[in-house]
């Protein structure tokens, strides 16, 4: 109360008219501050005296310890930074009867323009004020960790002095090792990436007595606006959360497998750099053989097919100091969101499960063996690519003619008819690294539910006809049907497919039967001139050589 009275009784002695104030008091000046400042010294007639100004730097000095005449001393205790007012001081809270050298005359009243830019006290220390936070915090800043940030840097006046923002690049630095600002290692930790915070701090802790030499003055308060992007330590590990395992995983990666996955990757900070789903495409690669990132090599070990993680991955793991340039910067942890699309091994063979299989199986499919089967085929991850439900009609192949796909051949073998099996194809029996356009994706594992439906068996390896019976010892003389001593295509054809159509002899069951008979016929016409004569005419068993012929 008697502080206030004092107060009022100076300023009526002293007048003070504060000509601006700012909307908000970052902070007010008490008795023991530090304050920097600018004015300019008048007589009541306006006439100059002095001026801060003119000598190109604030006056910086102690309050309330006797350093200043006393009615700026007290003038200035409650004056906000980026406050002015005009000071009106009386003759005896100035220099009196004395006045000032040359420049003040005795009993003088003295008029200052005064603009306050800058308080502290030396028992300040670091002030921080978090504006943002983000709503998961999974790990703050720690002495000896490195940190990448954006910031502002002002004066408390608010006078812009540099920016991370202007050079288009963050600041990068190791943490509470003495690479920075003392006030500046204080003030970052404990930072969660994401968090914004001001951060003021007093020139004992900042650029001290002298500065820069350059846009900070001495004495000066500084005020960083940072922003936290990244965050690591050098003894980082990559590290794997959010994963979603299928209830099913029958296998996991292993070093060497080969693996198509989908990804989104972005910064700690949420910025995207990359994701395969714009290019609708998966990322195919080897893992643990140095195909990838350090980091990915490693998060990629362990997984299953439709699996989902985020492998969050150190820079000394990832791209290094370096970066990539525009897309990835020098020092960032790297964040991606996996998804498993499927993988194998070059060494993997066709697997087959059967799912159902009759009570009576005499017969199974063999090389050779006409087939004739319905599928449903899929990916990995389950989209379906084909089925010849579709089509209403069996999918018909000759086993072992190269017809299909090897593994598919693989899996169609020793079955029974009735038979069902779920066939996993590994791409290299599969459709390659290339796969079928707008159908099947490179380097793609394929899952095939089949049922065979029907077989024919097949004829001996080596045969594209055989007799069901005794061959006729006349063979040559019932073909020749006009007796001229030779045998046109014609009489050939009509032939054999009346000892077919009679059930005396068997056609390779899947072929067309007039290629098989053209076939047989060019061989039987040694010479080539489109007849077969008696010289020419032999049986199989008589040829040295295997031909398909009689």
């Amino acid at each position: 109360f008697f502080t206030v009275i004092i107060l009022l009784v100076y300023l009526r002695s002293t007048g003070l008219n504060k000509t601006f104030v700012p909307e908000q008091c970052v902070r007010a000046v008490k008795v023991g501050d530090y304050v920097r400042y600018h004015y300019i010294g008048m007589f009541p007639d306006g006439t100059k005296f002095d001026s801060s100004y003119d000598r190109g730097s604030t006056y910086n000095v102690f309050v309330g310890k006797k350093q200043l005449i006393q009615g700026m001393d007290k003038a200035l205790v409650g004056m906000c930074v980026n406050e002015r007012s005009l000071v009106k001081i009386p003759p005896h809270l100035a220099y009196g009867k004395q006045g000032y050298g040359n420049i003040i005359p005795p009993d003088s009243i003295l008029h200052f323009d005064v603009l306050l830019l800058d308080v502290w006290n030396p028992e300040d220390g670091v002030q921080i004020n978090t504006y943002h936070m983000p709503t998961t915090c999974s790990r703050k800043v720690e002495v000896s960790d490195y940190v990448r940030y954006h910031y502002n840097g002002t004066l408390l006046d608010g006078t812009l002095f540099d920016s991370s923002h202007t050079r288009m690049r963050t600041y990068d630095t190791y943490v509470g090792i003495g690479w920075l600002i003392a006030g500046m290692d204080q003030g970052l930790l404990g930072m969660c990436v994401g968090e914004r915070r001001i951060i003021t701090m007093p020139p004992a802790l900042g650029y001290g007595e002298n500065g820069d030499g350059s846009d900070i003055p001495g004495q000066a308060s500084l005020v960083f606006d940072v922003v936290l992007l990244d965050l690591h330590n050098p003894r980082d590990g990559i590290a794997v959360t959010n994963q979603q395992v299928p209830q099913s995983c029958t296998r996991k990666t292993v070093a060497g497998d080969f693996v198509r996955y989908h990804y989104n990757g972005s910064l700690l900070d949420g910025t995207f750099f990359d994701s395969s789903y714009s290019r609708n495409r998966t990322y195919d690669t080897y893992v643990g053989r140095g195909y990838v990132i350090a980091g990915m090599d490693e998060g990629l070990i362990g997984v299953c097919v439709g699996e989902k993680r985020t492998i969050t991955i150190p820079p000394h793991l990832a791209y290094g100091e370096e970066g990539t340039g525009s897309k990835i910067p020098g020092s960032a942890v790297l964040v991606f969101d996996v998804h498993i699309i499927d993988f194998h091994n070059p060494s993997d063979n066709t697997e087959f499960t059967v799912t159902y299989k009759p009570e009576e199986c005499d017969k199974q499919t063999k090389k050779g063996d006409f087939v004739k089967y319905h599928y449903n085929a899929s990916l990995m991850d389950g989209s379906p690519i084909d089925s010849t439900h579709n089509y209403g009609k069996t999918y018909n192949i000759v086993l072992g003619a190269n017809q299909v796909v090897p593994g598919m051949e693989d899996g169609l073998m020793d079955m029974c008819v009735g038979e069902r099996r779920r066939l996993v194809i590994p791409p290299h029996l599969g459709y390659g690294e290339r796969g079928v356009t707008d159908e099947v994706p490179g380097s793609a594992v394929l899952v095939f539910d089949v049922e065979l439906v029907e077989m024919e068996e097949g004829l001996p390896e080596g045969y594209m006809f055989i007799w069901n019976e005794d061959v006729s010892p006349d063979l040559f003389s019932e073909m020749d049907k006009d007796n001229n001593e030779l045998v046109e295509p014609s009489e050939f054809t009509d032939y054999i497919i009346r000892q077919v159509n009679e059930g005396k002899g068997r056609l390779a069951p899947g072929f067309d039967p007039y290629r098989i008979i053209d076939n047989m016929f060019s061989n039987q016409d040694r010479d080539g001139d489109g007849k077969i004569t008696a010289a020419e005419f032999k049986l199989k068993a008589d040829e040295a050589a295997a031909h398909d012929e009689l």
